[in-house]
């Protein structure tokens, strides 16, 4: 799904859960914003995020309130964390990534949860179809696991001589770590490549798997989404 049709359908379900209230009642509407990992690591998509809401003409802490539900790189947090969203009746819930798109889906059947995944929604579970996604859940697929091939293709015409890379997944997100794996072991043999696979999760284990891939003198790394 476009930004354009996602921006289309945040206006239509804040109207309709309804996000434009009567200037004489004190309590804001609430936009849940569900993600495992920590406000640094988004970054300035939390700016884009704002700026794409007040162009639907909703301000934080204007005329809506944004709940930020951060896990803090603990995937086993976000069941407690979206409960919270339930319990504040957000009008809207946005989450990035599967672990808290299923958090959300198995949290609830009525509130209108929006997705931002790397892989096919369909394949993952998450919508029975994408022209009619039925129940509450609709978002955008960024085909980084499908485009995978491809992007190992042009690391090749980048870097014609290397042989062994090594491919960094995380083990967390780990429906999209499988189909990257799929595309990659394909699109590896028929271009020659040795492939190492790193699993990390975590700040900590990401530095660990650049000092491996340092030590072994791998020729490049492909990073998984």
């Amino acid at each position: 799904m476009r930004r354009r049709e996602f921006i289309t359908f945040l206006g239509g379900a804040a109207a309709a859960c309804p996000l434009a209230v009567h200037a004489q009642q004190s309590a804001l509407p609430v936009i849940g914003f569900l993600d495992v990992r920590s406000p640094e690591a988004m970054g300035d998509r939390l700016v884009v995020f704002r700026q794409g809401l007040k162009e639907m003409g909703f301000v934080e802490g204007d005329n809506v309130t944004i709940a930020y539900r951060w896990g803090e790189n603990r995937t086993e947090r976000l069941p407690e964390l979206v409960a919270d969203l339930v319990r504040l009746k957000a009008a809207v819930i946005i989450t990035t990534g599967p672990p808290a798109a299923f958090a959300a889906k198995a949290a609830t059947t009525t509130i209108p949860s929006l997705f931002v995944v790397a892989d096919d929604p369909v394949l993952l579970g998450l919508v029975a179809n994408l022209g009619r996604p039925a129940g509450n859940l609709t978002g955008i697929n960024l085909f980084n696991s499908e485009l995978a091939a491809k992007r190992l293709a042009l690391l090749h015409e980048l870097v014609p001589q290397a042989k062994r890379v090594a491919v960094l997944v995380d083990p967390a997100d780990a429906a999209n770590a499988a189909s990257t794996l799929r595309e990659i072991d394909t699109a590896s043999r028929a271009i020659g490549f040795q492939i190492k696979v790193l699993n990390a999760s975590s700040s900590r284990e990401i530095d660990a798997a650049f000092e491996a891939i340092a030590k072994e003198r791998q020729d490049a790394v492909f990073v998984g989404a």
